[in-house]
């Protein structure tokens, strides 16, 4: 807004001041030019009074004038043309800029920070707690806004370059300088020739401009004398001539140039005249060197003619006809009517030339500070004597005039109107008055003559006459319908109500108003009008009426206003940019109009062809915008501030522009995007152009998503070929999942302890090869000379036009290093290398189509050890033709053939990869503050060469059944140029797979169908006895031996080692799992390099199998002890084993049948001895859904039985340092074991030899993994009940059994019309006597409750069913009081006795049989045994029952027995009658020896102990 330093008043006063025509003569005008001033420049800055001014008014009262300004101006004849104005208007504008450098002002309204100037200033909203007091500051501020000095510069050389017209009288010369040099030969003769010539100029006919206030014009006659060259005594004397002729008060005596002006160069004057002639410089400036001009007479001409030209008639002897064309005056050659930006920039080129030229000319050379008093003090005199006391007389004279007319005309006038019209006339509407611009009032008139005195009482600041004045003349003007006479006196009544001291009425603003729509509506003159606004807007603004003063500068900002036949957009934009200003100077800023108004404004200079003015208009309204969700708002200004921009030659910020408007998520159409594109690349080009020697600037398309960036170590995963399938390891097409993230991590941890001894690693760090936004990436990561280094950069285009990068490739930095054990050089570091220290991919062509997210890998290839740190991409951004045909086109068609046709215009450019990493959150530092940690994925280091190993699966199978064994092969190939070693690999299944045992004999290396080779070791059967078969196997052999992780296995490998380029296949056999489902199985090749490296000391390689397994048999077994067993005196325990096998396959997996091979046990204890079957047919068949039952007598082995008495009697020692030690219990079963196989076929598999013993080992591991947490339990309970519990599970154990037993089974499967035969096995545990065991121990309680049949339909309902759960529940504390099964199983009782006894009764009638009582100790402890025999009665049964025979001898004996040991006690039985009697009635009760409880055991025979009794 234009706020000055003056106040408003002031600024109005100053619009209108006495203007004073100055006419020189030649020699006059020499000794000015000596200073390079003319007169009027000379006595420019001195025109403004310092004190105080009397006069009298026409009722001879004292009237003061304060601080008067007079203007000083040369006769022009000529009136300015309106394209000068125009041309000097945008001159002024177009100079006048804000100054760079200045701290802008910052104005608060509401949410929004403006910066506007160099003015502070606060103004906020009502909602605000201190708004009253921030709006009263605001309001009694005399700064209280921006400045704006291109509007006041404007608005001042507007009201400067108003022509004069005859309906007002403020621009008519009041007075007239003569001024003649006191060097020429007849000075007063030539102030005559001055006088007439100003006569002839005022009084003919010949001239109708300038305008004159009265006839009588002031004439004042100055002579000037060169005091450094001229005879001040001739001057004297001619001034005393004057002034006896012309009187004191008519002339006066100036003297200047006191200094020559070759004198005193080194003295510093003061240069008064520099800011008056900076705004002079903009008019066109006449030469007076070049010889003077004059113009013709007919004023119907608007062309220069030179002087010599007019010939001698142009001359009146000597004088200088200096009164010239006005300075606005265009060339002739110039079009006044047209203007456009071309020509703007031309003349604002010429503009800055004159500009720089005329500010390094000096000023005043030859005048003094005394010379300046005596030109102000000339001044003083000139108004005082002169020039006041003339108007006083003239407003005296039109006083007089007007009081003498007033009584006849106004008197003849009213009668006349009251004789016509009967009474008052009603004053009409603006809209009813018809226009009268034609009308035109002879000078004599007594309406013109109202109007002249009140012009100059309002010259003389007599504002309050001025008023009445300009009341009753518009009254007047109105009667008569003179609605342009009207106009003028209704502003000018207006100006001067508001200036009348002590405001005695207010300001009449429908005065302004009304004169306003006269003006634009009717007398069709926009410069008065625009003269109108101004003024008003100016007072409105004083009074804090800035929705008032907004409205009236938007109404003559239409767009349909014409201004004397040209475009108004210069106008318009300045008026609408003060009105922007005045909206947010309100009580309530209203910030969102202010941005909208500037917009207008910039949209209208930018029509004017003033480009700054433009642009800052549209930079201040982007302050309001931006950031605010007005997305489209935002797109328009930045389009049109980036053009601008670029038009001015700012192509920095002609980027940034055009930049944001392609960052933002915009919601433009395609069409409109692709031109934003187009623009952004044109300007960008024009940028790069220039600062070719600079490093590439950053690009704003497409996005990156720097955090998803991914970086990939190594060579592509290779395709599958025909059989062979190559291990899946690691590639960029795989999801990231955290699950099996940890399983990697796990099983590297496992095997790297293995390898390293079963040392735990402190320090150990997991092999990564795909890093991610959620891998560990703190560390800097490895890579391997020779080994590529993929980047995946995630690209996403947020326009809707395609994008098309060509040459995309990465930016990275190299440092030599050397990592190797005896040497750590470094090398000077490298920005960019040739193609022996990196090799880096170049991606000739990528599309990305419309709103799409893209990825692209990008190779790089080290040959050099070192440091690599990946700093962002390079590529050059461009677009193709046709985007509309080429959206939601599959781009990778395209970019294979190359046939993408770009339109001509790409930049090259670079996008930086810059990743934050995660927050960090340990301590109570960064808790509370805001950390991030590093992260290092792209800053990866290269290490020496390492092996590098390929592994391919040959005829992997994808579907078994469950418990099948296939034989396959793999592969393993080392394509690297160093030897690998150690190779092991690691799976959390290893009951699934193996290699063999350590005995293994290495089969053929080509595969061949499971039709014609069997998976097992077999030999032919040689006898047809169904007794078992004996052979021993260590669990050493199969990996299970003492401290051996069972998951971690050696590949064995020929001479362990595997050189470069060399492949070697070894057989690996494969077992379906137990449980139905798609399994996936986990393997981890670990091996390492012969040589050791200092950065990476193994490498991995992973791979993922699924197989999808179906059902094939389940198994079910329990035993129990034998109680009449043959030979059982001394030999120990005798066991039947039940083995139920049920078929539980669907028809849909093909099986036809399934058949049972082979029974074998494993165990250290036991051993099948025989098959029980009741059946001739030796071969067991199961076909869909039958179930076959078998009885096996399983017996003690002997040779065991020594070490297994030993190992119990320091049970309690061993127990207790198996606890302290931390060793597994893997050593219960780390000696020997002996299998024993019943076969049912015609072959014996051996058990003990692989691939069998390998999967019964390895699934035999996993059960006994998880004792330990039962004796640490056990141990951890108080010693009070240490005791107790010790005897509870002593007991326990005599109900344990270590007997595992294998089923081995053939299926015949018809696939293709062809019969296969597939072959597998199904392990059973037995650890309890009496317990029913299964082959999936996890289900085993759901098939005990529901039975084969539901337990189905359950696994098809439940989804949880399916899933693998390998690790049973923690057992409970161990009971207070054994089980009743367990009781039964502390001693074992066995009664012998004849079946038959015959006895004579006659003879003898008490019978005596004598009876044995075997007894034997199953625990490992020793027993206190009591035989109670006496007959226990429960029920009258039971009397009846045993009523009938008696024991002989003791009722009871004690006995002790010791670990496992079998004792005999003779009884007698007495019988007094035949018949069936039943011995089973002796009641045992035992206890450990070191026990106090007493338990007793319950008798659970086969069968009762009958005996009959025979009378003979």
């Amino acid at each position: 807004m234009a706020q000055r330093v003056q106040s408003v008043q002031e600024f109005l006063q100053d619009s209108f001041v006495p203007l004073v025509a100055a006419l020189c003569s030649e020699e006059a005008e020499r000794l000015t030019r000596k200073n390079n001033l003319g007169f009027c420049e000379l006595v420019k800055p001195f025109c403004r009074l310092t004190s105080e001014v009397h006069m009298r008014d026409p009722n001879n009262q004292l009237h003061i004038i304060k601080n008067l300004k007079i203007a000083v101006n040369n006769i022009i004849t000529q009136p300015p043309q309106p394209g000068a104005i125009r041309k000097l208007l945008n001159d002024v504008v177009t100079v006048s800029q804000p100054a760079e450098g200045l701290v802008a002002n910052v104005i608060t309204a509401g949410d929004y920070d403006l910066n506007i100037s160099d003015r502070s200033v606060k103004a906020s909203v009502p909602w605000y707690s201190s708004w009253k007091d921030t709006l009263m500051g605001l309001n009694t501020s005399t700064f209280y806004s921006a400045t704006t000095p291109w509007f006041e510069a404007y608005r001042e050389s507007f009201l400067q370059s108003m022509p004069a017209s005859d309906h007002e009288f403020l621009n008519h010369y009041v007075a007239c300088m003569l001024v003649v040099s006191s060097s020429e030969p007849e000075p007063v003769e030539q102030f005559l020739k001055l006088s007439q010539e100003q006569h002839r100029i005022q009084h003919s006919n010949e001239y109708c401009y300038p305008k004159w206030f009265i006839p009588n014009t002031l004439k004042y006659y100055v002579l000037l004398h060169d005091v450094s060259a001229g005879e001040e005594q001739r001057a004297d004397s001619i001034y005393e001539e004057m002034k006896q002729r012309y009187g004191t008060q008519g002339c006066y005596l100036l003297k200047i140039n006191s200094r020559g002006s070759n004198r005193g160069a080194d003295e510093q004057i003061p240069d008064p005249w520099s800011q008056y002639l900076q705004k002079s410089n903009i008019q066109i400036q006449e030469s007076c060197e070049d010889g003077p001009y004059t113009v013709i007479s007919n004023k119907n001409t608007d062309h220069f003619i030179p002087l010599d030209e007019l010939g001698n008639d142009s001359k009146v002897d000597g004088l200088s006809n200096n009164f010239k064309t006005h300075p606005l005056q265009l060339d002739h050659t110039s079009d006044s009517g047209c203007f456009d930006g071309t020509d703007y920039l031309k003349s604002n080129a010429s503009l800055h030339e004159s500009k720089k030229l005329n500010t390094g000319i000096p000023h005043g050379m030859c005048l003094t500070l005394t010379d300046h008093d005596r030109i102000r003090q000339f001044i003083q005199e000139f108004t005082f004597r002169g020039l006041l006391p003339h108007i006083e007389k003239t407003i005296r004279q039109l006083n007089d005039q007007l009081i003498s007319r007033k009584g006849l005309s106004r008197s003849l006038f009213s009668a006349t109107k009251k004789w016509f019209s009967g009474g008052k006339v009603p004053e009409k509407s603006i809209n009813e008055l018809k226009s009268t611009s034609g009308l035109l009032y002879p000078l004599e008139a007594p309406e013109l003559q109202i109007r002249k005195m009140a012009d100059l009482c309002f010259l003389v600041q007599h504002y309050e006459l001025a008023y009445s004045c300009y009341h009753t003349a518009k009254k007047d003007f109105l009667n008569d319908q003179a609605m342009l006479y009207a106009a003028g006196a209704l502003e000018m009544a207006a100006v001067s109500a508001f200036l009348q001291p002590g405001a005695p009425r207010p300001y009449p603003a429908h005065y302004m108003d009304t004169a306003i729509q006269t003006y634009r509506d009717i007398c069709k003159n926009m410069m008065l009008a625009e003269r109108c606004v101004l003024l008003s807007a100016e007072i409105l603004k004083s009074q804090s009426k800035y929705s008032e003063a907004a409205a009236l500068l938007i109404r003559l900002t239409t767009e349909q206003s014409a201004w004397m036949g040209m475009d108004s957009d210069l106008r318009s934009a300045l008026l609408l940019e003060q009105a922007a200003h005045c909206f947010i100077n309100m009580k309530s800023p209203m910030v969102r109009k202010f941005a909208f108004h500037m917009i207008l404004a910039g949209h209208r200079y930018s029509k004017a062809g003033q480009k700054k003015h433009a642009l800052r208009c549209y930079c201040q309204a982007m302050q309001v915008y931006k950031g605010k969700g007005w997305s489209l708002a935002e797109d328009h200004i930045n389009f049109t501030i980036g053009r601008q921009s670029f038009t001015l030659r700012q192509l920095e910020n002609a980027v940034s522009a055009f930049r944001h408007i392609l960052i933002n998520d915009s919601k433009q159409t395609a069409s409109q995007q692709g031109a934003f594109l187009r623009e952004y690349l044109y300007v960008y080009r024009n940028v790069s152009q220039l600062s070719s020697d600079e490093p590439l600037p950053q690009l704003p398309l497409p996005y990156i998503n720097s955090s998803a960036t991914r970086v990939f170590f190594g060579h592509d995963r290779r395709p599958a070929e025909g059989e062979k399938q190559a291990a899946t390891h690691i590639s960029l097409d795989q999801e990231y999942d955290s699950e099996y993230s940890q399983q990697w991590k796990e099983l590297e941890e496992q095997v790297v302890a293995v390898a390293n001894k079963s040392v735990a690693l402190s320090n150990f760090q997991p092999t990564q090869y795909c890093l991610n936004k959620y891998s560990d990436n703190s560390r800097f990561p490895l890579g391997v000379v020779e080994e590529p280094i993929t980047v995946e950069v995630a690209f996403r285009n947020p326009l809707k036009v395609p994008l098309l990068l060509t040459d995309l490739s990465l930016l990275w930095k190299f440092q030599p290093k050397d990592f190797s054990l005896n040497s750590n050089g470094e090398t000077k570091e490298l920005i960019t290398c040739g193609k022996d220290v990196i090799g880096a991919e170049v991606i000739s062509e990528f599309l990305i189509n419309s709103e799409e997210t893209k990825m692209a890998r990008l190779k790089l290839f080290p040959h050099q050890t070192g440091e690599l740190h990946i700093l962002g991409v390079v590529y050059n951004l461009g677009t193709i033709q046709g985007t509309t045909v080429l959206d939601g086109m599959d781009s990778s068609v395209g970019l294979q053939a190359g046939k993408y046709i770009p339109n001509g215009t790409s930049v090259r450019g670079r996008q930086d990869l810059e990743i934050q990493g995660p927050r960090l959150n340990n301590t109570k530092e960064e808790k509370t503050s805001i950390k991030y940690g590093p992260d290092r994925r792209l800053d990866p280091i290269i290490t020496e060469e390492m092996p590098l190993l390929e592994v391919f699966f040959i005829n992997f199978p994808t579907g078994l059944l469950c418990g099948e064994i296939r034989k396959t092969y793999v592969e393993f190939m080392n394509v690297s140029k160093c030897p690998l070693t150690r190779l092991k690999v690691v799976s959390k299944r290893p009951e699934c797979f193996t290699f063999g045992g350590s005995s293994t004999i290495l089969t053929p290396l080509s595969p061949s169908t499971s039709e014609h080779c069997s998976a097992y070791k077999t030999v032919l059967k040689h006898s047809t006895s169904v007794c078992s078969l004996m052979s021993s196997a260590s669990s050493v052999d199969f990996g299970a031996g003492i401290g051996n992780q069972t998951e971690v296995i050696d590949v064995p490998l020929p001479d362990s080692v595997l050189l470069p380029g060399a492949s070697v296949q070894l057989p690996m056999w494969i077992r379906g799992p137990d449980e139905e489902g798609v399994h996936e199985i986990h393997f981890l090749f670990y091996y390492e390099s012969i040589k050791k490296h200092s950065k990476m000391c193994h490498r991995v390689l992973r791979h993922t199998a699924v197989i999808c397994t179906s059902r094939s048999l389940t198994v079910r077994a329990t035993a129990y002890r034998s109680n009449a067993l043959e030979n059982e005196k001394g030999e120990g325990d005798n066991m039947l084993v039940f083995v139920d096998v049920e078929n539980i396959n669907t028809s849909e997996a093909g099986v036809k049948e399934f058949h049972i091979v082979q029974v074998s046990s494993n165990s250290k204890n036991w051993k099948l001895q025989e098959s029980i079957n009741l059946s001739e047919d030796k071969d067991i068949k199961l076909a869909n859904r039958e179930k076959g039952k078998l009885c096996l007598k399983a017996v003690r082995c002997k040779d065991l039985l020594g070490m297994h008495l030993t190992f119990w009697n320091n049970f309690s020692t061993i127990k207790y340092r198996f606890h302290f030690e931390g060793l597994k219990l893997s050593f219960l079963f780390s000696d020997n074991y002996t299998f024993a196989d019943i076969i049912f076929g015609n072959e014996q598999i051996i058990s003990s030899t692989s691939p069998c013993a390998d999967f019964f080992f390895r699934s035999l591991s996993s059960e006994f993994k998880r004792p330990q947490t039962q004796h640490i339990m056990h141990t951890s309970q108080g010693t009070a009940q240490q005791s107790l519990d010790n005897a509870v599970r002593l007991i326990q154990k005599c109900s344990e059994v270590d007997l595992n037993i294998i089923v081995l089974w053939k299926a015949y499967v018809i696939e293709d019309n062809k019969q296969l035969i597939l072959e597998g096995q199904h392990h059973v545990v037995l650890h309890t006597v009496g317990k029913e065991a299964f082959s999936f121990p996890q289900k085993q309680g759901f098939k005990k409750i529901l039975g084969n049949s539901d337990w189905e339909d359950l696994e098809q309902e439940s989804p949880e069913m399916v899933l693998f759960n390998f690790f049973r529940p923690e057992s409970s504390s161990v009971p207070a009081r054994p089980s009743p099964d367990h009781l039964s199983n502390l001693i074992k009782t066995s009664l012998h006795y004849p079946e038959t006894y015959n006895h004579s009764f006659h003879q003898k009638s008490l019978c005596v049989v004598p009876v044995i009582l075997l007894l034997s100790n199953c625990s490992q402890a020793d027993v206190d045994v009591i035989i109670d025999l006496r007959h226990k009665t429960t029920s009258p049964e039971t009397l009846e029952i045993h009523g009938s025979f008696t024991w002989l001898g003791q009722t009871q004996y004690k006995l002790q027995l010791k670990s496992l040991e079998v004792s005999s006690l003779q009884l007698k039985a007495c019988f007094v009658h035949t018949g069936v009697y039943n011995l089973g009635t002796p009641r045992v009760f035992a206890k450990l020896s070191d026990q106090v409880t007493l338990f007793e055991t319950s008798q659970q025979n086969s069968m009762p102990a009958l005996i009959i009794i025979n009378s003979i």
